[in-house]
């Protein structure tokens, strides 16, 4: 088999996908995105994916969450299929690589193993995952998570639609179920969820969204784990009043106190990772909302939001328990009372074995380098882990920059991770 990535094909795609965006372009030297889950340019996005999908001769599927399956059958189409995809939609003034490469990146792998003269035995498909992102929902991967079981069908249908927090014109008061039944979607998702042994192999392709792949100059990075996160919303009440009047012997200041468990969140993350001689423990609080919010007022209340995650949940969990004991003895000593709200708790991905040695002995065979690493940031696949054998190919992203309008990976690493990511696909085909 001679495979050809078309490159210029693939790169023509990412970037007329990118200019399906609310963001202006303000800088013509990067590409700002913003495309969130079923907003009009979202919805042109999944129509050109879809219009890719149909030219290239693949069956086309959209369930009642709109994920979408592009899938070319196989000689024996009732084998476990072989999956890969990702997602398109973009948090605001996000760059143009995020996802959108494992989706355009899969569809290219089957367009190259097609005109290749390839003959799959299994199916292979490419998913456009919906809603990765959790601007307009509040929570990440809901396509996933229901394709794999991870959250009931009435929770997701129940969620509340943050659009109006980012677009003071969106309609207020909506849910999951309103926005995707006004896109056409109104089937019940009681039949998202894959059957069992619906894949045989799961493989996702992504920039890396980190700098270690760059920085020591290696191609490919072979996902061996992914991290997931637990999330907390934390209420500090204190008592308030004038700046001036309020004496310090007699504060109970909710913001001084917030300080020290965002710092106590800080120290026992460092702890934890000295002490595994690892830096997989990450914590970040990344809101603080101060009531009354005066300079010339003593915070009464503040709200905080922490996200904490970890490829190994008892390491997580042990983070956990350290600051639970140091919010007990903060509100002791400080008079404040502190009120925790679990978000949510996900567990981590373990790659298949099977699936890493065959990315391996892919590299090896076409004598490129690469690096075997963890995930650190969210994905799909780790949805998809809890009913399919999964791993991920990694990219390098310049600076290790993701998330941003300077997000950006060159045209030959992108067609270097499609190649390996049809490669696998076609041994995995074609096992028995």
């Amino acid at each position: 088999m001679t495979l050809t990535i078309n490159q210029d094909r693939l790169l023509r795609e990412l970037h007329h996908l990118a200019t399906l965006t609310d963001c202006p372009q303000s800088d013509p030297t990067t590409t700002a995105v913003t495309r969130i889950v079923f907003t009009p340019r979202d919805l042109e996005a999944r129509a050109y994916i879809a219009s890719l999908a149909t030219t290239a001769g693949f069956h086309l599927r959209t369930d009642p969450i709109g994920n979408t399956f592009i899938r070319w059958p196989g000689t024996q189409p009732e084998l476990p299929a072989i999956g890969t995809g990702s997602h398109t939609d973009a948090i605001p003034h996000a760059g143009m690589y995020d996802g959108t490469v494992g989706v355009l990146g899969g569809l290219e792998a089957m367009r190259a193993l097609k005109e290749s003269g390839f003959t799959p035995r299994r199916s292979i498909e490419t998913l456009m995952f919906t809603s990765e992102e959790p601007t307009r929902f509040g929570i990440g991967c809901i396509g996933s998570r229901l394709l794999g079981g991870s959250i009931s069908p009435a929770i997701a249908d129940a969620l509340t639609d943050r659009l109006p927090e980012t677009d003071p014109r969106a309609p207020t008061g909506l849910t999951l179920h309103d926005v995707r039944t006004a896109a056409g979607l109104t089937a019940s998702l009681t039949t998202v969820p894959l059957p069992p042994h619906y894949y045989h192999a799961w493989v996702e392709l992504h920039i890396e969204q980190g700098p270690l792949l760059e920085r020591e100059g290696i191609p490919i990075g072979i996902v061996t784990n992914i991290a997931a996160p637990a999330s907390y919303r934390y209420e500090i009440t204190g008592f308030g009043g004038h700046a001036g009047a309020l004496l310090m012997p007699d504060r109970r200041d909710a913001l001084t106190a917030a300080a020290e468990l965002i710092l106590s969140v800080e120290r026992h993350t460092l702890a934890t990772n000295a002490a595994s001689h690892s830096s997989d423990s990450v914590a970040t609080v990344g809101t603080v909302a101060v009531h009354p919010g005066a300079i010339n007022s003593v915070p009464s209340r503040v709200t905080l939001t922490l996200d904490i995650r970890d490829t190994d949940v008892s390491r997580r969990e042990a983070i956990m328990a350290a600051l639970h004991a140091d919010i007990r003895a903060l509100e002791a000593r400080r008079n404040i009372t502190i009120t925790e709200h679990q978000i949510n708790a996900d567990v981590p991905a373990t790659s298949d074995p099977h699936i890493l040695a065959t990315l391996e002995t892919i590299c090896n065979s076409e004598s490129i380098p690469y690096k075997k690493m963890v995930a650190r940031a969210y994905h799909d696949t780790n949805f998809i882990a809890p009913i399919a054998p999964v791993a991920m190919i990694f990219i390098p992203c310049r600076n290790g920059v993701s998330h941003r309008p300077d997000e950006y990976a060159t045209p030959e690493s992108i067609a270097l991770g499609t190649r390996v990511l049809a490669l696998a696909l076609a041994k995995l085909t074609n096992e028995v």
